[in-house]
């Protein structure tokens, strides 16, 4: 049995797999405001929720693995080190997922931990579409290109690959308050529209998405740098068009903006993957919006795509049209058990 822990920056969802099957669930949100206390109260109490569920390893995602950590691996003391030194650069995701680690070590001191990167799936990409056209030192120091959603991403294309539906050329969305696409050719990102950190690419739930650098230098001499990074980050996006980050909620003009940049960022992940034979969504808004879905389709029809209507307004797994000549898919996100499928693939290979 494998407990995967998910910590956002005030969430943790907590999931027990046993045979790549969920047994047991919690959830905690608001933590230091509403909820608990610390990310660590909330494992705890999260465990207890689920009975103490007598698990043999634990799994985690976490947001940034940078240069080097680039697949899943076992959690040591040198690979903790880097995790917590990558925090700079994720710092509302790198710091809760290391409070989750160290509070089931110091509950479970023997117990074997495993961790996921988000960055990890682009690590493929080529070097050209990882590096921003700046100065070599800073490219050194760390201020590159690394893209996120990567677990969502992997495990879209091994439910594709399992059921015989991967393409060559996959254009795969992951659509929810964060959102982004992948380029993903043969099974591997080539090209993602998130950058050096999850504000780049699409208009988002609070995120402003792509915008000029001198625009944020202005912002920032305007506002101060702390506050424009929290405009940028959580006051922007659909709230800042349309009233609300809710897709459920928000203005027609925000969701005409998403849509629109949608499309625009689907030219470019075509582009570098030469090609689109499919379209994948996935996240909440993948999954659940037919609105959102009918509209980056119909900007995608000059390349063969053509929806079902009402395979589409059925939310189905299969949304293509039998004229078009571009495959459409809805995928429910897995990222819990794709967790725990790569901790225990590691497992295996421990021989434990």
């Amino acid at each position: 049995m494998i407990l995967v822990v998910n910590a956002g920056s005030s969430s943790l969802k907590l999931a027990v797999f046993a045979d790549g099957q969920a047994v047991g669930q919690a959830r905690a949100e608001s933590i230091g405001t509403a909820g608990a206390a610390t990310h660590a109260a909330a494992l705890k109490a999260g465990l207890a929720e689920m009975g103490n569920p007598a698990f043999t390893a634990a799994a985690h995602r976490v947001v940034h693995g940078g240069v080097a950590l680039t697949k899943a691996c076992r959690i040591t003391p040198d690979v903790r080190g880097q995790i917590a030194a990558l925090a700079a650069l994720a710092p509302l995701h790198n710091p809760p997922a290391l409070a989750a680690i160290d509070a089931l070590a110091e509950l479970r001191p023997d117990l074997r931990q495993y961790a996921s990167f988000d960055t990890a799936f682009h690590a493929t990409n080529p070097e050209v579409a990882l590096r921003y056209a700046i100065p070599q030192a800073h490219h050194d120091s760390g201020i590159r290109r690394y893209g996120f959603h990567g677990i969502s991403y992997a495990s879209l294309v091994a439910t594709l690959r399992d059921r015989g539906d991967l393409p060559q050329r996959l254009l795969a969305c992951h659509l929810g308050n964060g959102a982004s696409l992948c380029a993903i050719r043969d099974g591997v990102s080539v090209a993602t529209t998130m950058g050096y950190s999850p504000l780049d690419g699409l208009t988002m739930g609070t995120r402003a998405g792509g915008i000029d650098g001198n625009a944020v230098l202005a912002l920032a001499g305007e506002l101060g740098v702390a506050a424009a990074g929290d405009l940028l980050n959580r006051a922007s996006g659909l709230l800042a068009l349309g009233g609300s980050h809710d897709m459920r909620h928000t203005s027609a003009y925000a969701v005409k903006h998403f849509i629109y940049w949608a499309v625009r960022h689907a030219g470019s992940m075509v582009a570098a993957m030469g090609g689109l034979d499919a379209v994948a969504f996935t996240g909440g808004i993948g999954e659940n919006d037919a609105r959102v879905r009918a509209g980056m389709v119909a900007g995608l029809g000059y390349m063969g795509a053509v929806m079902d209507g009402a395979a589409n307004a059925a939310g189905a797994p299969r949304l293509h049209d039998a004229t078009s000549r571009v495959a459409i898919w809805t995928v429910p996100a897995a990222e819990e058990r794709h967790i725990a499928a790569e901790a225990a693939q590691i497992i295996a290979g421990e021989g434990a």
